[in-house]
């Protein structure tokens, strides 16, 4: 389903990006975290709020700037940020050499880099990570995957690139891989199969209703062919003569 209204789509991940989104990161295996995307899958052409998930990697800096830059070759032609405490974040337009034809248009300017700065004495700790959502509007519709390159800054001067190419099938993951996005058809994606889900959960419960049903009539019969032995029985005991003794 598209999100054509940006505003009420940033006021509900806004509301969601008011609560400290600095969460402890836990077990071993965070530690290798990467900048990726959360989720990593949208719709061809739809409008997505495509979230950057940052984790901190070192032990003695704070992560205090991060800068996205989105593909060109198939752009993003806007982008909306919102609002996150302690952050400020600016989108920086271009103009394309060339404008490039999708969803049915020529796309001139597009989304060039997405920047979220920390204000002063604001950074992401050590062991914690920080999500930075943006809503990116039409989607390119003549693309599999997206590939941006991330920027991460540490208050030490560290600056961390995420700009390895995904790797090929089989291949080992590169060090500092990019952060993708896989785009797919809206009617292979997880909506399609939401419409059958009524009629499947109808199908389910009409069936348990008739074999509840059916169980209650088995019930009903065998309570009437007992009840109809004891009358029979009854019957046959009023019906039989009285031996009377002879020597009376």
């Amino acid at each position: 389903m598209s999100l054509r209204s940006p505003s009420r789509a940033l006021t509900r991940i806004g509301a969601v990006a008011t609560v400290p989104l600095a969460i402890t990161m836990l077990g071993a295996g965070f530690a290798a975290a990467h900048v990726e995307t959360d989720p990593g899958q949208a719709n061809k052409g739809d409008d997505a709020v495509v979230t950057f998930r940052v984790p901190n990697e070192e032990d003695n800096a704070g992560t205090v700037k991060l800068e996205v830059t989105f593909p060109l070759d198939h752009p993003v032609p806007n982008a909306s940020t919102t609002s996150i405490p302690g952050w400020t974040a600016n989108v920086t337009m271009t103009t394309l050499p060339k404008p490039v034809h999708q969803n049915n248009s020529d796309v001139k300017t597009a989304v060039q880099t997405v920047t979220w700065t920390a204000d002063p004495g604001n950074q992401i700790k050590p062991g914690e990570f920080l999500r930075f959502p943006v809503l990116a509007e039409a989607l390119p519709d003549n693309a599999d995957k997206l590939t941006f390159k991330a920027l991460q800054t540490y208050s030490n001067g560290d600056v961390v690139r995420w700009i390895d190419p995904p790797a090929a099938d089989g291949a080992a993951e590169p060090e500092h891989p990019a952060p993708t996005l896989t785009l797919v058809s809206a009617d292979t994606g997880d909506n399609a199969a939401k419409p059958a889900a009524p009629a499947a959960a109808a199908a389910t419960d009409s069936d348990g209703t008739a074999r509840w049903l059916g169980g209650i009539g088995i019930v009903i019969g065998v309570l009437g062919l007992g009840l109809g032995i004891v009358i029979a029985m009854q019957g046959r005991r009023s019906a039989a003569p009285t031996t009377e003794n002879p020597t009376e």
